[in-house]
C-alpha cells in the first residue's frame, strides 16, 4: 500500500514538475527566437538607412523636378560588402523591374510593400528575411529597395537551442524522478509510523477491551445459567463485574482524552491554579493508599534563596506558586505520577539485619527561571526498582508497560501517555530520570 502511495507520489511529482519545465523550455524557446528575429530586423532596417543615404541621385529634368539613382556609383561597392555580412541587396526601377541586386542568382519573388519584415520562400527550402524600402524624392518615386537576410542566421541558433533545451529538460525529468521517489519516500515516513502506530494503538486498545468485555459476558453467561445457585457466588460474580466494568470505563474515558487531546478538541480551563495547593490535595487523596503499601508520601516545597529573589520580582507573595492552568488536568497529571510512585515503590527487609528500608514517595516543588521567564518544577521521586535505560524512551508510549505483569492488576499503560498530553496542553515538559534499584525521579516543568 504504501509503495503504490509512493509511486503515485513520485510520478505525480515529477508529471507537474515535468509539465512546468515544458512550459519554461518553450517559454525560453520563443523568447529566445523573438529576440533573433528582433535583430535580423532591426539590422535589415538599419542596412535599408545606410544605403538610403549612399544613393547618387541625378536630376533628369530640373524644370519637371524628375531625378533618378545612379545605379553604378550608388552600389558600385555594395555588393561585395553585403555578401560579407550575408545580406543581400536588390534595387527595383519605380516600374517595379529589377534593376542590380548582389544575388548571383537574383530569386524570383514578387515586390511586396510591408511596414515590417517578412519572410518569404523561394527554390524549394530556401528561406530569407526581407524588408523593402520605397524611395522618395519630392513625392517622385527613385525605386524600390529590397534587403534580403539569410534565415538559416536565425534556424541555425533556434535548431541548436532547440536540442539543448529537450536534452536538458530530458536530463532534468530524469533526475526529477530520482528525487521524487526520495522526497515521496522521506514525505511517507511519518504517515508509515502513524499508521504502524494507530495499528499498534487499535491492536493494544482492543486487546485491553476484549479481555475484561469476555471475562463479564462469562460471568453474566454463568449467572444465567445457574440462577439457583448460591447467592453469595452471584454477588461475587456480580462484583466482578462491577469491577471490569469500572475498569473498562476508565479505559474508554482514557481513551476518549487522548483522542480528544490528538485532535486538537480538548479545551483547557483557564485559570489561576495555586500549584502548591493542588498537590497538597492530590497527596491527601493518594495518603491511603499510601498508608496501605507502608510508603511515606510527602510534599516538599523548596524555599532558597533563588526563589526568594523570583519572589520579590513579582508583584504579589501569594501568587508564588501559582500558574494558569485548567485544575482537573493538572489534578490528573500528578495523580498520575503519584499513583505511578505509589505502585513501584516497595520495602526491602534485610534479614541478616533485621532492618527494613522505608519505601518513600517524594513530591517537589519549586520556582525556577529558564530563559529569563519564570516556571514552576515539581519533581515526583520513588524509591521503587528504577527502569532500565532501553525502556525510558518508551515510557511515555501508549499501552507501553515495563513489567506486563501488570496487566493482571489493572494497569493498562495510559497513565504516563496521558500526564504527557496534560504537560503539552500546558505547555510544559516533563522528563525522567530513572536508575536501577534505586528509584525513578518524574519530573515536570509548567509556565508560569
Amino acid at each position: 500500500m504504501f509503495q503504490a502511495t509512493r509511486r503515485r507520489l513520485a510520478l505525480w511529482y515529477t508529471t507537474v514538475t515535468a509539465i512546468l519545465l515544458l512550459l519554461f523550455a518553450t517559454g525560453v524557446f520563443f523568447y529566445v527566437r523573438s529576440t533573433l528575429v528582433e535583430r535580423v530586423d532591426d539590422t535589415l532596417k538599419h542596412v535599408v538607412e545606410v544605403v538610403n543615404r549612399s544613393l547618387v541621385i541625378e536630376s533628369v529634368s530640373v524644370s519637371e523636378g524628375r531625378y533618378k539613382v545612379n545605379v553604378e556609383a550608388s552600389f558600385r561597392d555594395n555588393a561585395e560588402e553585403a555578401e560579407d555580412d550575408h545580406i543581400d541587396l536588390e534595387w527595383f526601377n519605380p516600374q517595379g523591374k529589377l534593376v542590380w541586386s548582389t544575388f548571383s542568382d537574383p530569386p524570383i519573388i514578387p515586390l511586396h510593400l510591408y511596414r515590417r519584415a517578412e519572410t518569404v520562400h523561394f527554390s524549394g527550402d530556401r528561406i530569407l528575411r526581407q524588408v523593402t524600402q520605397r524611395i522618395n524624392l519630392d513625392r517622385y518615386i527613385l525605386g524600390y529597395l529590397r534587403v534580403s537576410h539569410p534565415w538559416f542566421e536565425v534556424t541555425k541558433p533556434i535548431r541548436q537551442l532547440s536540442v539543448d533545451l529537450a536534452l536538458g529538460t530530458l536530463i532534468t525529468i530524469i533526475i526529477v524522478g530520482f528525487i521524487g521517489w526520495f522526497l515521496s519516500g522521506l514525505a511517507i515516513q511519518p504517515i508509515r509510523e502513524s499508521y504502524h502506530s494507530l495499528k499498534q494503538f487499535t491492536a493494544d486498545a482492543s486487546h485491553e477491551l476484549r479481555n475484561p468485555i469476555a471475562t463479564i459476558q462469562t460471568n453474566v453467561q454463568m449467572a444465567l445459567a445457574y440462577g439457583n445457585s448460591d447467592p453469595q457466588v452471584q454477588q461475587r460474580q456480580l462484583k466482578v463485574v462491577e469491577r471490569l466494568t469500572q475498569r473498562l470505563g476508565n479505559l474508554v474515558n482514557d481513551l476518549l482524552f487522548l483522542a480528544r487531546s490528538d485532535s486538537g478538541v480538548l479545551q483547557i480551563k483557564q485559570q489561576t491554579i495555586p500549584l502548591d495547593a493542588l498537590l497538597i490535595e492530590v497527596i491527601e487523596e493518594q495518603r491511603i493508599l499510601a498508608q496501605q503499601k507502608n510508603i511515606f508520601l510527602s510534599l516538599h516545597i523548596v524555599e532558597n534563596e533563588q526563589n526568594s529573589l523570583l519572589t520579590n520580582e513579582l508583584e504579589n507573595d501569594e501568587d508564588n506558586f501559582s500558574l494558569l492552568g485548567d485544575w482537573d488536568q493538572l489534578a490528573r497529571l500528578f495523580t498520575n505520577l503519584i499513583s505511578n510512585g505509589l505502585e513501584h515503590s516497595f520495602s526491602e527487609d534485610n534479614s541478616s539485619e533485621k532492618e527494613q528500608k522505608v519505601a518513600s514517595v517524594e513530591v517537589e516543588l519549586t520556582k525556577i527561571k529558564r530563559d529569563r521567564l519564570h516556571h514552576l518544577q515539581v519533581k515526583v521521586k520513588d524509591t521503587g526498582k528504577g527502569v532500565p535505560g532501553t525502556a525510558l524512551s518508551h515510557l511515555f508510549d501508549r499501552f507501553y508497560q515495563v513489567d506486563p505483569s501488570r496487566k493482571s492488576t489493572g494497569g493498562s499503560g495510559l497513565g504516563l501517555a496521558i500526564a504527557q498530553a496534560i504537560v503539552d496542553n500546558h505547555h510544559g515538559q516533563i522528563k525522567v530520570e530513572s536508575e536501577l534499584n534505586k528509584g525513578t525521579i518524574f519530573t515536570v516543568i509548567l509556565p508560569i
